[in-house]
């Protein structure tokens, strides 16, 4: 019996030990998307307790424990902070097979030295040593010390990014935390707030908002606003990819509809999204930056717990109404015009796997090594048989050898751990390949892919 969680977990055969302790464990990392705050970056922010480290804002533990029965008071009420912890060790026991699991232990390894079982009956010592050790970390001495060489946070075109410059002047932090812009709000025309945020756009632009051809202007603006603060990636998250044709005097029929309080069809609302993602991409290939398309969400189903604590509660689901068709259009009228900009293609939907490898390889190009990407197994996805799934399909229909690998898509500065995770993941398929003799032992060969995945071929993708 294998001891738990020890230093070749999940490393099955000989090779994949050598590849992922060679080669992938001590390498830097790229985490080109996240949601960790700038500003608690900027501040070097200090944690009192594990719980304000491990289950502020995590969404992902919130929905395990409420599948746990646990009272929502001591998930985001106002229950004690260790309280919430031992409610947290006691669903963490029942999470068998869960990533959540695997995650834990390993964040408590690597930053507390702790190598038992978290569980009910040790949450006290674990609460004790974490407590004790916390006392000497910090937001930043956590990256640092997690050998972390660029991050992306997630931002919306309206801020002011003052955080980013705070960061980027001082130069006893040699991290690079650039933002990544975070258009949603520009785009989302069916929602009630629509013309409210327009008008916040119109004064971080530093002009009036009368059409949608001043929304594209102002989107322009912010995002030269953002290149000179280092951005070098955009990121959507969408309900599906859209295409939608229509004339620019239809997209403007629709704003006018908006701003006269009228209603709007679900057509016209994807025709408008339509427009405004087009534009968008297109800058971004003017710009040279990356686009990510996040999309096969059904958002905020309890409509109780949405109204109580609103979105990112962890009340989301897998969408199957993504039309996959759409995203091969989308891509291809950029293409047309040679204004696609390299692109990370993501579904919640495992389904779209090899949809998604089969449309990329449609549109790469000498532009960039992969240019068109098939993201990293992402959120529901985001664990031990999704990862495994999402690298053998583009390996069945592309070239794993180029892809970008893992991000962490946290909110947490404990996360880096998911990085380790997905590296000895993609060891352990490739190791397993070897031995079965369907690559050869190439040592040149399988260090640059395996360095490839897990480092350089983000760096190299996205200019850092």
């Amino acid at each position: 019996m294998k001891k738990f969680m020890d230093e070749d977990f999940l490393l099955t055969t000989e090779t994949a030990k050598h590849l992922f302790h060679d080669y992938a464990k001590s390498l830097p990392i790229i985490d080109y998307h996240c949601h960790l705050s700038p500003q608690e970056i900027a501040e070097d922010a200090h944690f009192d307790n594990i719980t304000q480290v491990w289950l502020g804002g995590d969404h992902y533990k919130w929905r395990q424990m409420r599948s746990n029965g646990v009272e929502e008071k001591y998930i985001t009420g106002d229950a004690s902070d260790r309280e919430k912890f031992q409610k947290w060790a006691e669903t963490l026991e029942m999470a068998i097979g869960n990533p959540l699991y695997h995650w834990s232990h390993l964040e408590l390894q690597r930053y507390f030295g702790y190598h038992g079982a978290l569980n009910g009956e040790t949450a006290e010592e674990v609460w004790n040593i974490c407590n004790e050790k916390l006392k000497n970390m910090s937001a930043r001495q956590l990256i640092l010390d997690s050998n972390v060489e660029m991050v992306g946070t997630t931002d919306d075109p309206i801020d002011d990014l003052k955080w980013h410059e705070v960061i980027a002047n001082d130069s006893s932090f040699n991290v690079k935390v650039c933002p990544s812009w975070r258009p949603d709000k520009a785009v989302n025309i069916d929602k009630d707030d629509y013309m409210e945020y327009i008008g916040k756009l119109a004064a971080a632009a530093g002009m009036e908002i009368n059409s949608v051809e001043d929304i594209k202007k102002a989107l322009s603006v912010r995002m030269d606003y953002f290149a000179k603060h280092g951005c070098v990636v955009s990121d959507h998250g969408i309900e599906y990819v859209m295409y939608k044709p229509a004339t620019d005097a239809e997209v403007e029929e629709i704003f006018d509809k908006k701003k006269a309080g009228k209603a709007i069809t679900k057509e016209e609302s994807d025709k408008f999204k339509m427009a405004i993602l087009l534009h968008c991409g297109r800058e971004y290939h003017r710009l040279g930056w990356v686009m990510q398309l996040h999309y096969g969400v059904k958002r905020d189903n309890n409509r109780r717990i949405f109204e109580a604590l609103g979105p990112d509660a962890g009340i989301d689901s897998i969408s199957t109404s993504a039309p996959i068709n759409d995203l091969a259009d989308f891509l291809n009228v950029l293409d047309y015009t040679n204004e696609l900009p390299k692109t990370i293609c993501y579904s919640l939907n495992p389904i779209d796997n090899a949809a998604i490898g089969t449309i990329i390889g449609c549109f790469q190009s000498s532009e960039a090594v992969g240019k068109i990407q098939h993201g990293s197994a992402w959120w529901f996805n985001d664990n031990k048989t999704g990862m495994q799934d999402q690298m053998i399909s583009l390996a069945n229909l592309g070239l794993l050898g180029n892809f970008i690998g893992m991000l962490t898509d946290s909110r947490s500065f404990l996360s880096y751990t998911r990085h380790e995770y997905f590296r000895r993941i993609a060891c352990g398929l490739i190791g397993e390949w070897v031995e079965n003799g369907e690559y050869p032992a190439d040592e040149a060969s399988l260090k640059k892919i395996v360095e490839g995945i897990s480092y350089r071929n983000a760096k190299r993708y996205f200019g850092i």
